[in-house]
């Protein structure tokens, strides 16, 4: 069996964000040294060629820093770069179809915007999931307003597997989700996108 979910902080890529003196390889390898030890490789534009040996890359990254590597909705390439696990959304296959099929060789994640997607993922083999977006943010705009705190806690509440809080963290803000009942949050910009991410990193690590 798989270990359970051993991370409070769970970083989600996107290489369009990375400031002008990195790349996508050096900030996710900044956060790593700022103490991320769980990364979601989502870069959802490229081939599958072009997707492969980035996995690949970030694969050797993160074991060399003791950190789980998650893949985006790619079961196959998750597979072959022996990630620990694969990051499911509302276009990708059911969570039990994909469950079935790697049996205890992955870890699953889902991506959730209400309750019902919560229970849904549980009952089907998911490990944890995302919900948001907790707080305004231009990424998540198209999924309607922001949760709020009430709803996160509500979500947690009823949650029988971790549930990360996502949409605008800041580390200010991830001690108010964790006061909710988050397991942890789940964030893009607020690392990626800094001029320095492994700061940004440290003061979430700290925040927790």
């Amino acid at each position: 069996m798989l270990n359970l979910i051993d991370f409070s902080l769970y970083l989600i890529t996107d290489r369009n964000q990375v400031t002008a003196n990195h790349t996508l390889f050096s900030t996710v390898e900044s956060a790593l040294k700022g103490g991320v030890k769980a990364v979601q490789l989502r870069e959802k534009d490229l081939s599958a060629t072009d997707f492969l040996p980035l996995a690949q890359d970030l694969r050797d990254l993160t074991r060399r820093y003791d950190a789980r590597l998650f893949i985006n909705d790619n079961v196959d390439i998750a597979l072959a770069v022996q990630a620990d696990g694969v990051h499911l959304g509302g276009h990708s296959r059911p969570t039990d179809v994909i469950r079935e099929r790697v049996g205890q060789k992955l870890l699953i994640g889902i991506s959730t915007h209400s309750k019902a997607e919560i229970k849904l993922a549980a009952e089907q083999g998911a490990d944890f999931v995302t919900f948001g977006p907790v707080y305004a943010t231009p990424s998540k705009a198209k999924y309607g307003a922001p949760q709020g705190l009430d709803k996160l806690a509500d979500a947690c509440r009823d949650s029988s597997i971790p549930l990360f809080a996502l949409g605008g963290i800041t580390p200010a803000r991830a001690i108010e989700v964790q006061h909710a009942g988050a397991s942890g949050v789940a964030l893009i910009s607020a690392i990626i996108a800094s001029p320095d991410p492994r700061a940004a990193a440290e003061a979430f690590v700290t925040c927790g």
